[in-house]
């Protein structure tokens, strides 16, 4: 697969959304585009003693310093080693960046507004299930679309600007 990625365009009724998918695993997420500032691959990461325990650390991109999260650990799934699909977007969150490493980045998608369906009330209860907006139905699976804004508590986004 090549390391571009593709737009896909979708003709149904409903304003536009365009998303950038990533993998966690075997499940797709989906994130707003604008929020993505750019998608790199794996660097060297800094580690940073007494973080929490899903931020991996900081790196210097192009002069500034952007701490590091490890969505696998955010999400509580297994490790698995870093490949040659591995990347870290870069995102902006609450107008600080933010890199997310995730196992891989799919492609920009389009959606309709009407393509997306609310989480179901079991997934959308939790403090840390907030950051679920909604579900999008693909031919062959689902995609779950997160609000990167609402990831993290007020404090733990002060940790971060902190960083």
């Amino acid at each position: 697969m090549s390391n571009e990625l593709m737009v896909k365009s979708d003709e149904s009724k409903g304003e536009l959304n365009q998303l950038v998918s990533f993998n966690l695993g075997d499940e797709e997420f989906g994130i707003e585009v604008l929020k993505v500032r750019e998608i790199i691959r794996m660097t060297a990461i800094t580690h940073m003693p007494n973080t929490l325990h899903y931020v991996e650390g900081i790196i210097n991109l192009r002069g500034r310093v952007i701490p590091i999260i490890s969505m696998r650990r955010k999400f509580g799934l297994p490790e698995v080693a870093n490949n040659s699909q591995t990347r870290i977007i870069v995102v902006d969150v609450d107008g600080d960046l933010t890199g997310f490493i995730v196992d891989a980045v799919s492609e920009v998608i389009r959606i309709s507004d009407s393509e997306i369906q609310p989480p179901p009330p079991v997934v959308s209860g939790g403090i840390d299930q907030e950051c679920i907006t909604g579900v999008i139905n693909r031919t062959d699976r689902l995609l779950v679309l997160l609000s990167l804004d609402k990831m993290f508590s007020p404090g733990e986004t002060q940790l971060f600007g902190g960083m």
